[in-house]
């Protein structure tokens, strides 16, 4: 089987000059990346913002930091993207869920595009509800918080959440667009966008913190080194496959022999990619990102302090939730974009067979067991990667940027917009083939 390296051997970025489509796709995704990060430093009006940073700084340590490197420093500047993609991602969550839960909703996704369709289109409506939750609780933890707001009042609170609610609207329209017209996945773009955007920064706040004597020399040596081993673990695992060998029998059409071929069915140890980190990291950022504005000032109740302090950097209750999300998100995203029964049913059409297995349900069985095997090793690397550097990094002041979660985003993402770049330089390749071979053909 062909790697990566091996298909951008034979396609070559030579031939990047020539893939006109490939050009015009990729200028469309920086642009409307740029676009988003021009957004991400217009504030909402009304605001104070050295009122607002001084408040931030005494929460960034927490959850709440986490929010905002998703978000590209959109939530401690409080801008239009404060909110970012992520109440679009809860929604989402929401709705497959619900299909797996509710008949009718299941109905629709084996309908098809139009059923598809349906469901993008609740999907929507849902990120307009929770959005609006969202917005208004930012707005009236911003007017709780002293000296933020310059005139509080029911007309901030609207103006706030009108323009919350557009901003990540407008995200939601964005990545939709980057997926379609440009190249990688535009909604793991986008936060792959923010937090890259920051990655300078927080570089230079490490070595800063060196040059302080906050952090030991060798200190820093190793926090380089551990990112470095992290993100080769991730290539590693995201590139390994489990190949189940499919036999193809021979068949006798006149004199002719056809068939006997074998292939192989390659399985990912990491099938959900890193949809369950982000999943884990919406939901437990949603309720969070409001206590952290409302209950973590003065006024706050004790509750929520104790619940905000609970659920701080590295503390056993976050990392147990954390934890047991991505685990369940590992499972539960394999469950949907894998099932065993559907393909054994096509082995089974085409003449296909894992020898040894009677071909369907045994089939399907056995690809369900190798597949929760798989399924046991990437959760377990899923919560390794995103949660071992957290637990180093929550006993020094590092920058979150060099944390697991980050790291599986960034090195996830760039693996598959690249490997979108060599489909389509290698489609623009075998279609100057077919043009050659016809010119040829015509000469003739």
């Amino acid at each position: 089987m062909a790697t990566a390296s091996d298909r951008m051997g034979g396609a070559g970025l030579g031939g990047l000059a020539k893939a006109s489509e490939l050009k015009s796709r990729l200028l469309f995704t920086v642009g409307a990346l740029i676009i988003y990060r021009l957004g991400t430093y217009l504030p909402i009006p009304g605001i104070d913002p050295g009122a607002l940073s001084d408040i931030f700084s005494q929460q960034s340590s927490g959850i709440l930091g986490m929010f905002d490197m998703f978000s590209g420093g959109a939530l401690s500047r409080m801008t239009i993207f404060a909110l970012n993609i992520m109440p679009y991602i809860t929604a989402s969550i929401i709705m497959q869920l619900m299909t797996a839960i509710v008949p009718s909703l299941e109905t629709l996704k084996k309908d098809g595009e139009s059923g598809r369709k349906i469901i993008n289109q609740y999907t929507r409506y849902m990120t307009v509800v929770l959005a609006t939750v969202q917005g208004y609780g930012i707005a009236v933890g911003l007017e709780a918080a002293s000296g933020v707001v310059g005139d509080p009042g029911m007309f901030f609170r609207v103006t706030t959440v009108v323009t919350l609610v557009g901003g990540t609207l407008f995200l939601m329209w964005l990545g939709e667009q980057i997926t379609s017209r440009g190249v990688g996945n535009g909604i793991s773009l986008i936060i792959f966008a923010g937090i890259v955007a920051n990655l300078p920064t927080a570089l230079a706040g490490t070595l800063e913190l060196g040059r302080t004597g906050a952090l030991s020399a060798f200190l820093i040596v190793l926090l380089f080194a551990m990112a470095i081993a992290v993100i080769a673990f991730i290539v590693f695992i995201e590139r390994s496959v489990r190949k189940i060998l499919v036999q193809y029998p021979k068949r006798q059409h006149g004199n002719k022999v056809f068939g006997g071929d074998q292939s192989f069915l390659p399985l990912k140890i990491n099938v959900p990619g890193v949809i369950p980190p982000i999943f884990a990291s919406s939901l437990l950022l949603m309720p969070i990102s409001i206590i952290n504005l409302t209950g973590g000032q003065s006024g706050g109740a004790d509750w929520l302090v104790t619940l905000n302090a609970l659920l701080g950097r590295g503390q056993p209750l976050y990392l147990a939730i954390y934890i047991g999300m991505i685990v369940f998100f590992a499972f539960f995203y394999t469950a949907i974009v894998f099932n065993p029964e559907d393909t054994a049913e096509n082995l089974r059409k085409n003449g296909g067979y894992i020898p040894g297995i009677r071909p369907g349900k045994s089939t399907a069985d056995y690809l369900d067991f190798v597949l929760t095997r798989l399924t046991v090793l990437g959760a377990g690397y899923l919560s390794a990667v995103c949660i071992l550097p957290e637990i180093l990094i929550s006993q020094y002041a590092v920058p979150f940027y060099f944390g697991g979660t980050s790291l599986l985003i960034v090195v996830t993402v760039t693996l598959d917009t690249v490997g979108q770049v060599q489909s389509h330089l290698l489609a623009h390749q075998y279609e100057g083939l077919v043009k050659k071979s016809k010119l040829k053909g015509r000469n003739r």
